[in-house]
């Protein structure tokens, strides 16, 4: 009897095993996909595609429904290359740069730049994240401001006629160091404090887990009361498949299907093999403690505010470097300008010198005369060596900031750069109202734009905190569907009921039971968590509320900032205009002085060394007029760094350096 029954009960066996196997087919293929695709995980980051990337963007193709969310995205690579627009302004061995063909360089090939332009994809993932329940990873908000590089000629200006040459530096120490050194400042206005996660979040994204189990169990038995022998034998097929996601109100929902087909040699069991089955949903809706759309949203509201960061600290970052860049601009412009007029001053000094030796000669001058006219030559040429150095330090610091490669490359290493754009005159300067430049600040900073975001941050967290403060109570109602089929065990004992019929039948039966819910069952019920002290939850809002009052004390305190900042720069700009007044002034007397000198020196009433002093003034005048000049470009572009419109008033747009150019005016436009 046990072979009869052996034989039937692999017949059915194996019929079974062909459903269960096209039941998982599904999750079978996904899973082998997933296996190969795992095994082939590339060892170094994926290769470029194109130039963009956008957060959850997935690829075509079939089965890519099951395949994209777990592929490697194409990302676009670094670049490590340069503008291709440089080439265009090399000429006959010279770097030819208008101010704005500076700033475009720097826009496409500065590092600082470059580098501050992933925290826009960095948000963009966090708000991806968000959206899939995760909590926000947070964006940098820090720039780098650039070098300071050498200064211009004669700085720190002086007002009176005169000044002092500054001499080449050799960096010897870490403080040497800081003028071609970086520094790094931050906008954000949090400081160390760090909100509490306050209540948790739904996960949103939904998740599907199966499990299909093949058991085989053969157990000797003492006693054959229930398999009509001393052997009982079991093979059973269970599958189970779970899909689980969260909802804004804080719901969560699981659905829960199972199925499990039984065959054993028992004579107890009048249906076997049968097959038993149930399709379970539950939701969970809490009704303190986690509950409301807005609170279970309130990381991609977050991660949405800190993608509107990324770009204000982005803007801060162009802000900073392109005013900086004109600084060093306008420092190199009055070098060269400044090396201009040593080498007058040794042209004039070694004409002096001829004229006295032929004065010596002729016995008109004392030979001293030419000791003095020497000892002019000799300090000039210092002063003009002073001068190349200052020069080529300067430009070798444009090359490092304005390119990738820098002097590493051939091209650039040996050239020299022409700044073709002159510091305008301030004579057209239009002077505005400090209360017009301060609320124009105001509007403009993106600093002041990226605290105000932190603030509603900030009410965000709390909002958290506040919630994490209630007890716990959820909502529980469940519904299950169960159904049972099988066939009838040809080898039940005599004397034992027959089963119900609309219990035999195949899977398909099974699957009619279930969805007309032949056999249901239903619960619902409350689940209570109450914290007696609550400490934990307590202290995290006590803090949090402490550091948002303290974080909007930080945005009173940037705004007096950014009003000083203000002040500041338009007195130093009335200051570099006065100076360079009283700079042009200076340098008209001294121009008329030696006039008068030289006069004098030809009708040999003067001495050479009263013509040196003359030309001495001069030089130095000419010297302090152009440092004058420089000083008040710088100013202007440190008011309209304050005053937060240095990108407007230079015509860039956010959405042209993000591509990594500009519109701007070339040096052949400039020269034509």
């Amino acid at each position: 009897m046990f072979g009869e029954y052996k034989r039937s009960r692999t017949f059915y066996f194996a019929l079974v095993l062909r459903a269960a196997a096209a039941a998982s087919l599904g999750l079978t293929v996904t899973s082998l996909s997933l296996c190969l695709w795992a095994q082939n995980l590339p060892d170094q980051p994926s290769p470029t595609i194109n130039d963009t990337f956008t957060a959850g963007a997935q690829s075509s193709g079939r089965f890519h429904f099951m395949i994209a969310p777990f592929t490697v995205p194409a990302m676009p690579s670094s670049k490590h290359t340069d503008s291709k627009s440089i080439d265009s302004l090399l000429h006959d061995g010279k770097l030819s740069l208008t101010l704005d063909d500076a700033i475009d360089l720097a826009i496409a090939n500065n590092f600082d730049v470059e580098i501050e332009r992933y925290d826009e994809k960095f948000a963009e993932t966090d708000e991806m994240r968000t959206r899939g329940g995760g909590l926000s990873r947070g964006v940098v908000t820090g720039y780098s401001e650039l070098p300071a590089g050498v200064g211009g000629p004669g700085e720190p200006l002086l007002t009176t006629v005169g000044g002092y040459s500054p001499t080449i530096s050799l960096p010897s120490s870490a403080a040497n160091l800081a003028q071609i050194t970086a520094t790094q400042t931050d906008t954000s206005i949090l400081g160390g404090n760090t909100f509490s996660n306050g209540s948790p979040i739904p996960q949103f994204d939904p998740t599907l887990g199966g499990q299909v189990t093949y058991v085989q169990q053969i157990v000797p038995q003492s006693s054959n009361f229930l398999t009509g022998s001393n052997i009982y034998e079991l093979h059973s097929i269970t599958g189970n498949f779970v899909y689980q996601q969260g909802f804004s109100p804080g719901t969560q929902f699981t659905a829960t299907y199972n199925s499990n087909w039984t065959s054993d040699n028992s004579v107890r069991n009048n249906i076997n093999p049968y097959t038993l089955g149930f399709l379970n949903a539950t939701l969970t809706q809490p009704l303190l403690q986690g509950f409301g759309v807005r609170l279970n949203r309130r990381f991609i509201h977050i991660a949405k505010n800190e993608n509107t960061i990324s770009k204000r600290v982005f803007e801060q970052q162009l802000m900073a470097t392109i005013s900086d860049l004109i600084r060093l601009y306008w420092d190199l412009v009055s070098q060269q300008n400044d090396l201009q007029v040593k080498q007058e001053s040794l042209t004039e000094a070694q004409r002096l010198y001829e004229d006295t030796k032929n004065a010596v000669d002729q016995g008109t001058q004392a030979p001293v005369q030419l000791t003095s006219a020497g000892a002019q030559v000799a300090s000039t040429r210092v002063d003009l060596i002073n001068s190349q150095g200052l020069v080529l330090q300067q430009e070798l610091l444009l090359k490092e900031l304005l390119t990738r490669r820098g002097i590493s490359d051939p091209k650039l290493a040996a050239v020299r750069i022409e700044a073709l754009t002159p510091v305008e005159s301030p004579d057209k300067d239009i002077e505005q109202p400090i209360s017009e430049l301060i609320d124009d600040a105001m509007r403009n900073r993106p600093d002041l734009a990226v605290a105000h975001l932190q603030i509603e941050d900030s009410k965000l967290s709390l909002k958290g905190s506040r919630n994490q403060l209630l007890p716990q109570v959820n909502l529980v109602a469940s519904m299950e569907n169960n159904g049972l089929v099988g066939i009838l065990n040809p080898f039940v004992e005599a004397g034992v009921l027959p089963p119900n019929p609309n219990l035999l039948g195949g899977y398909s039966h099974l699957l009619d039971q279930i969805f007309s819910r032949d056999y249901p069952n239903y619960s619902v019920g409350l689940q209570l968590n109450i914290p007696l002290r609550n400490r934990v939850a307590r202290a995290d809002y006590e803090r949090d509320e402490m550091e948002y009052n303290q974080v909007q004390v930080r945005l009173d305190q940037l705004a007096s900032q950014v009003r000083l900042q203000v002040g500041n720069a338009q007195i130093a700009l009335q200051q570099a205009k006065s100076s360079y007044d009283a700079a042009v002034e200076a340098r008209k007397l001294q121009e008329q002085a030696l006039d008068v000198e030289q006069a004098r020196f030809d009708e040999h009433v003067d001495t050479p060394l009263q013509l040196l002093q003359a030309q001495r003034n001069l030089a130095q005048a000419r010297s302090s007029e152009i440092t004058a000049l420089g000083v008040y470009g710088k100013a202007r572009a440190a008011l309209e760094r304050a005053v937060g419109l240095t990108l407007q008033n230079h015509n860039v747009t956010l959405e042209q350096a993000y591509k990594g150019s500009v519109t701007a005016t070339s040096s052949e436009d400039l020269t034509r």
